[in-house]
């Protein structure tokens, strides 16, 4: 599944519902505290469930919603290219939980920064005879099904409600609704869903980049210990190790048993200590595990920009692994201003790396920036402006939204970047437009004042 829209209400600085239209690639730019990271962050509270890098807390509930009463935070995701398991014994769309557009809107929201509450909100009947079969047991379905009311297995809830709704298929009176989760029969369906949603994956701009961070020192390291959690390695480790525990009890018994030939008092007095195979520590014997350059130089000795560098593709790195040990289908990458601490040769080379990743199929990757430079390197339909105001706006960057095509024109919305390219190609708009002399007299003529 990709998703096509995301949606953040009563969350930090985004007070109303605010959308963001989402492509393969995605580059958020805007002025600093405006919002950026908090969509990223958002997604990662919304996909990894407060086990991921954000863990959602009180303070994100927006301040002006605070004081008006109003504690709830919505985070909503819209996905399209479904691939749901065909083999189950029902879909979505029968089930009626996907929107008019046929695509799949999970709402999840938060009643003061808690638990979250799950929503499908879908395109469902909402006639009073049938709007609540997903609701109801097999014994309640059963009693709703009359004479002339024809059903091919009263077993499956499943089929009870796909014979209902085709009862009142004439006046089914479908509206888009919320239907919460936790109160469905269908609950398995969600189940599986979860199965297929896409895995997310955070790279923060403040990620640990001193000398004595663990995960600067090495990454390999903890490469290790995430290698070291899966549940089929581990097994086979406590095979090796209850074996060698086995031969070490053996070989202790006949030393034991010699020793006692020549000097019983001695044998008495002596037991063997062999640690149990679930209290070994398996990442004390893949200590000595690093990345190092020629000279042996450790990596956090180098330059910070080396260091991130190196930390970015080992995020990418982890990310691919877990996708496949988790058998997820399709994968999002998240990072934050990718151009920290980068040469511009290197910043070029990572931007040119996310655009062909983006490409890679079931991909998606969005980033952040501050970069002008980077904004030069992509394209229109790649950039998404937040703009402040009353409320927060987000405006996809098309060329038709423009009075003509400038990536020089968005540095200057993003970050007021006014460089003497840009003051050429206004100039040359202005003249273009026949406005040249009322521009000279100190007239109001900029066209473009519309994005403002």
């Amino acid at each position: 599944m990709k998703i096509k829209t995301v949606r953040v209400e009563n969350f930090r600085a985004y007070k109303n519902e605010t959308t963001f239209e989402l492509n393969d690639l995605n580059v958020i730019v805007g002025k600093n505290d405006i919002g950026k990271s908090t969509i990223l962050e958002a997604l990662d509270i919304f996909f990894n469930e407060n086990k991921g890098t954000i863990k959602i807390d009180k303070d994100d509930v927006n301040k002006k919603c605070k004081a008006e009463g109003n504690t709830e935070t919505k985070i909503s995701v819209v996905f399209e290219e479904l691939t749901i398991d065909a083999t189950n014994p029902t879909t979505l769309e029968s089930e009626y939980l996907l929107k008019l557009d046929n695509t799949l809107e999970i709402v999840k929201k938060y009643p003061n920064a808690g638990k979250e509450k799950v929503f499908i909100k879908a395109n469902h009947p909402t006639n009073a005879f049938c709007s609540d079969l997903l609701l109801k047991k097999n014994p309640e379905l059963k009693k709703l099904l009359t004479e002339g009311i024809e059903c091919e297995d009263k077993t499956k809830n499943a089929t009870i409600r796909k014979a209902l709704w085709n009862h009142f298929s004439t006046d089914l009176q479908l509206n888009e609704i919320e239907i919460e989760i936790a109160k469905l029969d269908a609950k398995n369906t969600w189940e599986q869903l979860k199965k297929h949603m896409p895995l997310y994956s955070l790279f923060q701009s403040d990620r640990k980049n001193s000398d004595g961070d663990s995960e600067v020192q090495n990454p390999m390291k903890l490469a290790v210990e995430e290698i070291l959690k899966n549940a089929e390695l581990r097994e086979s480790l406590n095979k090796v190790a209850q074996e060698v525990e086995k031969k070490l009890i053996e070989v202790s018994n006949k030393t034991l048993e010699k020793l006692n030939e020549m000097n019983p008092e001695i044998a008495e007095s002596l037991t063997p200590i062999i640690p149990s195979p679930e209290s070994l520590k398996w990442i004390d014997v893949f200590k000595s595990v690093s990345i190092t350059g020629d000279e042996d130089i450790p990596i956090n000795k180098r330059g910070s920009g080396v260091k991130r560098l190196i930390l970015l593709n080992f995020f990418r790195a982890e990310a691919e692994r877990r996708q496949k040990e988790t058998n997820v289908p399709s994968i999002i990458y998240a990072i934050e201003e990718p151009e920290t601490s980068q040469h511009p040769n290197h910043q070029r080379k990572l931007i040119e790396a996310f655009i062909e990743l983006s490409k890679a199929d079931k991909t998606q990757v969005i980033l952040t920036t501050h970069s002008p430079a980077i904004v030069k390197m992509l394209d229109f339909e790649h950039l998404q402006l937040i703009k402040d105001g009353e409320e927060k706006e987000v405006i996809n960057i098309e060329r038709n939204n423009l009075p003509y095509p400038s990536l020089n024109e968005v540095n200057y919305l993003a970050f007021g970047e006014s460089n003497d390219e840009y003051h050429n190609e206004l100039y040359g708009f202005i003249e273009s437009e026949e406005i040249l002399t009322d521009f000279k007299n100190g007239k109001d003529t900029i066209l473009y004042k519309k994005l403002w």
